[in-house]
């Protein structure tokens, strides 16, 4: 196994590095500084062929001005708060509106636009990157001086770890995760519509209108949402499910997960023969079919439009601020934030 640290370009005058893990398998992962963003995941298929299997750019400038956070870590809190606002304690936060009324992924120059310390390191049979941040009272309007690590580590057994932790000197909100866009095709040959999806989830959440909860936990039955048996993400969005036609024509829901660090998220591409398994503590993932992706910027010299790409984002309930009956994000001090994904590749 080794790592190899290199210059992966420069912002504001500083070095943005990238390190990339491989195993002895050659299993290959690369992620930079700038938002502790997986620029690269190559994976073999079942010939033998090792291709990315993630959407990704080459430059600085494509992540800032062209990604809809390709690969990165979000935070301080994943996925939208309602009305850009909370109550903590009796005291009203406002927080800056980027998207609609919305507060969307941490806010305008959040954790995907920070620029992380980073410490690599290898054991037996494992090397990795452990990526630390220092997030200032106030950033974005959150309260709280919040240090927050995040670790990545690559096992011979062509597993990737994903391990978050965080700590706060005020009462804050925490909710992070990572937005890897997975398209196991392979150097993006074709969209994920085909891509087999199957999940341990009895429940997703309703969306309104503006794709904020309501509040309203739904039963997967008799719904393209149930995807307890394995079926290809076109079966979901061909179902014209008034759900569906909210969220862009796909797929944008956080599911509850009945079962952790389990094969509770399972995602195959059958040409290639890849296979991806994901398990997790977290309470639920955010399942995103890359709906609203535009075709106004290319990705490596492929055209982006819709459906190119999955998320499987492990997650805490979005927008649970607002929700008693939610599970909540609220990081009290003295308290450790702490949660972690893995993800194993494999082929048929």
């Amino acid at each position: 196994m080794n790592i190899t640290k290199n210059t992966f370009g420069e912002l504001n005058s500083e070095n943005v590095y990238s390190y990339s893990l491989e195993n002895d398998h050659g299993m290959k992962v690369t992620c930079i500084t700038l938002g502790c963003i997986i620029t690269d995941i190559i994976v073999p298929d079942k010939n033998g062929n090792h291709e990315n299997v993630v959407l990704g750019f080459d430059d600085i400038d494509s992540y800032l001005n062209d990604s809809p956070y390709f690969g990165t870590i979000v935070g301080r809190v994943a996925g939208r708060i309602g009305n850009a606002e909370f109550e903590l304690d009796g005291k009203q936060y406002s927080l800056p509106k980027n998207e609609n009324n919305n507060h969307l992924h941490g806010g305008p120059e959040a954790f995907d636009r920070k620029l992380w310390a980073a410490k690599e390191f290898q054991h037996d049979g494992e090397v990795g990157v452990e990526f630390s941040y220092c997030s200032p009272d106030g950033e974005n309007g959150y309260p709280g001086n919040l240090t927050v690590h995040a670790t990545y580590v690559l096992t011979n057994n062509n597993e990737l770890k994903i391990s978050y932790s965080a700590t706060s000197d005020k009462k804050t909100l925490v909710n992070l995760t990572n937005h890897t866009y997975f398209n196991l095709s392979g150097n993006l040959k074709n969209d994920i519509l085909s891509h087999k999806l199957q999940l341990k989830s009895n429940q997703f959440l309703e969306l309104g209108e503006n794709l904020l909860p309501t509040g309203e936990f739904l039963e997967v039955d008799n719904t393209p949402f149930d995807f307890r048996n394995s079926k290809a993400i076109k079966e979901a969005i061909e179902g014209n499910h008034q759900q569906i036609q909210i969220a862009g024509n796909g797929v944008d829901h956080p599911f509850l997960l009945n079962d952790h660090h389990n094969e509770e998220i399972t995602l195959v591409e059958e040409q290639s023969g890849r296979k991806l398994t994901v398990e997790t503590d977290e309470q639920s993932v955010v399942i995103y079919t890359s709906n609203m992706m535009d075709d106004s910027f290319e990705i490596r010299g492929t055209q982006a439009r819709k459906y190119l790409g999955i998320c499987l984002e492990t997650q805490g309930l979005p927008d649970s601020i607002h929700f008693p009956h939610f599970s909540p994000c609220v990081l009290d001090v003295n308290e450790e934030y702490k949660t972690s994904t893995t993800y194993s590749f494999s082929v048929l």
